[in-house]
């Protein structure tokens, strides 16, 4: 769910021209071949893009449980979360 908000806001903001499906292993913050292959986020990836005189920040992180302590390290430079 979160890789495909992040690629949702992504193409919404125009810093891509089409929305990367994670299913296709097309999907912009997954960027490694496993990632692609497997269909999971398993390292954090970061972003900016730019909405209404507002910069949003992206950290997309791993959901499962394997891989939290890639998500221990995002929570620690963010004021906040969704």
């Amino acid at each position: 769910g979160k890789t495909t908000t992040t690629e949702r806001i992504l193409y919404y903001t125009g810093i891509v021209h089409k929305i990367g499906e994670v299913h296709e292993g097309a999907a912009t913050m997954d960027w490694m071949a496993q990632e692609q292959e497997r269909g999971i986020t398993i390292t954090s990836a970061a972003t900016t893009c730019h909405w209404k005189d507002h910069r949003i920040n992206i950290i997309d992180t791993p959901g499962h449980v394997d891989f939290t302590v890639e998500v221990e390290r995002s929570l620690r430079v963010l004021d906040g979360s969704v």
